[in-house]
């Protein structure tokens, strides 16, 4: 089968180590459903195992991806969810110490056919085409968990996304200002800080910038470049969500902002199967759809790579199969 998959890793060029050409298909576990994949959309986490985080090196070669949708062999329709729980877990998925994502353990959806536990396929509405749907398992759905089960603030508050043009944020913008949220948006980049009203954010700020007001939530997934806005940003008893750490994972703690100020700081981890099926019903409900950056052949996945690599990214990359 044709796949996009790490044949090596490098922290230095992980590029290098990308490969795109046939892999042999995989002896499916029992209790697995096959999907045939029509779409799958790249995330840092495939960068990352090419840098070798999160992907043994002893688990060589590893086709990529953690997001599908295609179409399973009773012919229906489906988007993939990328959490895969151990035999016999019941509940939040995403709390299993045993998890994983596709691509880790499994082989990923970046190839012609994907297998996953039949638990993990939720139905695609018509109403989202499949480049749509593939935008969801991850970027969105961690976005989703973040704004709708992690955040303690209601609609009607004021929330500062970081960041603003990756997956996530791109997606927090979009979901916030749809259910009632006053949404602030930040970025280095001028086009997208413009990017940002344009999906509803009401202000948009340069990285770092003095705030007008400080804000109820914030929601970081940048880490150690813009932690210490995040925390300068908040309201007394205000939250930070925090669901990555793209620019480092050390931030610096200012415990004393934390302890005096009675702040809050929530992790939050890619998202349930529930979760995903109501994220689709809000899209369906709300006319919100995924804001994607580009749509490439499959055979084309290094560009993409490439792109999400130098940072010239706005939404989600897309890899049509």
């Amino acid at each position: 089968m044709r796949a996009v998959y790490a044949q090596t890793q490098s922290a230095e060029d992980p590029i290098s180590g990308l490969k795109v050409g046939e892999f042999d298909a995989p002896q499916p576990p029992e209790g697995f459903r096959r999907v045939r994949v029509k779409a799958s959309a790249l995330n840092h986490h495939d960068l990352w195992s090419l840098q070798g985080v999160g992907l043994a090196a002893d688990a060589l070669p590893m086709v990529l991806g953690c997001d599908a949708a295609g179409i399973d062999d009773d012919g229906n329709e489906v988007i993939v969810h990328g959490v895969i729980s151990s035999p016999g877990w019941e509940g939040d998925e995403t709390l299993d110490p045993k998890r994983s994502l596709l691509s880790e353990r499994l082989p990923g959806a970046m190839a012609d056919e994907v297998w996953v536990p039949a638990r993990n396929l939720v139905p695609k509405p018509a109403e989202l085409s499949f480049e749509e749907a593939a935008c969801l398992p991850t970027a969105w759905l961690t976005a989703y968990r973040m704004l709708f089960t992690v955040n303690p603030a209601a609609p009607g508050s004021t929330i500062l996304v970081q960041g603003a043009g990756g997956g996530v944020a791109t997606a927090l913008i979009s979901l916030a200002s749809a259910a009632g949220y006053r949404v602030w948006a930040t970025s280095r980049s001028a086009e997208k800080r413009e990017h940002a009203l344009k999906l509803g954010a009401e202000q948009a700020f340069e990285a770092g910038a003095r705030l007008p007001e400080r804000v109820d939530t914030v929601f970081d997934s940048v880490g150690e470049a813009t932690w210490a806005h995040s925390l300068k940003s908040l309201k007394p008893g205000g939250a930070v969500v925090t669901c990555g750490a793209t620019s480092g994972p050390n931030p610096p703690a200012d415990l004393n902002r934390v302890f005096f100020l009675q702040l809050r700081v929530l992790g939050s981890t890619m998202g349930t199967r529930a979760e995903l099926v109501r994220l689709v019903n809000f899209l369906v409900a709300t006319g919100v759809r995924p804001e994607i950056d580009s749509v490439l052949p499959l055979e084309e996945a290094e560009k993409g790579f490439r792109k999400m690599h130098d940072g010239d990214v706005m939404g989600k990359i897309v890899f049509r199969h």
